[in-house]
């Protein structure tokens, strides 16, 4: 059986580590973040 992990900290790791690499990637990490809450938060079907 395959363990789950948390997504969201994972997720912020990740961002975290490529915003200090490129900083100009900020605007694109949040906006992609806030469009796949926004698509999760209206289809929760979907994560299923």
């Amino acid at each position: 059986m395959i363990a789950q992990i948390a997504i969201a900290p994972l997720v912020a790791l990740i961002a975290g580590i490529l915003i200090l690499i490129a900083p100009r990637l900020l605007n694109y990490i949040v906006a992609l973040y806030l469009i796949i809450i926004g698509v999760t938060g209206l289809f929760p079907h979907l994560l299923a």
